[in-house]
């Protein structure tokens, strides 16, 4: 099944990016806002608590723990997604384009798959890139990432060759 084809203001790098990929081309604004949101959480949970106290601080340790928890978990997740909107086209994404076009140069120069090996049968690769790709946009109803090493990527890699040579 072909990938569809939207009109990205920015050129496409990929439009199923490996989890490890994704997390590898976060730039420093990414985890800016990964500890922005962490550090969000409890103090949310703390100026509620100031406006309606609900017992004792001393015990706020559970519930500030767990707003903690759950803050980083929420900034971890809109960090893989600014990310991936820059793999994707979506936002502005030099820095990500040139780094691609040197890590997969250098794949076909030592002689590597691209987008790696894969020991799963090919319809399972393909089950697999038509579950996640486009999955960060439904982060709100279940965190979903590519672990799959697969060829269903939807862009034209002649582009990796023709600049190794």
């Amino acid at each position: 099944m072909p990938v569809k084809e939207f009109n990205a203001p920015y050129p496409v790098i990929d439009t199923d990016p490996h989890f490890a990929r994704v997390v590898r081309y976060m730039r420093p604004t990414d985890y800016a806002a990964w500890a922005s949101v962490t550090a969000a959480g409890p103090l949310l949970f703390l100026g509620m608590e100031k406006m309606s106290p609900t017992g004792p601080i001393r015990n706020m340790r559970l519930p500030l723990r767990l707003a903690t928890f759950f803050g980083a978990v929420g900034g971890f997740l809109y960090a893989y997604q600014n990310s991936s909107f820059r793999f994707w086209g979506w936002t502005e994404n030099s820095k990500e384009i040139l780094k691609d076009q040197e890590e997969m140069s250098q794949r076909i120069k030592e002689g590597k798959a691209l987008y790696g090996d894969s020991y799963m049968p090919e319809h399972s690769q393909d089950t697999a890139a038509r579950t996640s790709r486009f999955s960060q946009l439904k982060f709100s109803a279940y965190p979903w990432f590519n672990f799959v090493n697969h060829n269903n990527h939807g862009v034209n890699t002649s582009k990796y060759s023709s600049e190794s040579s």
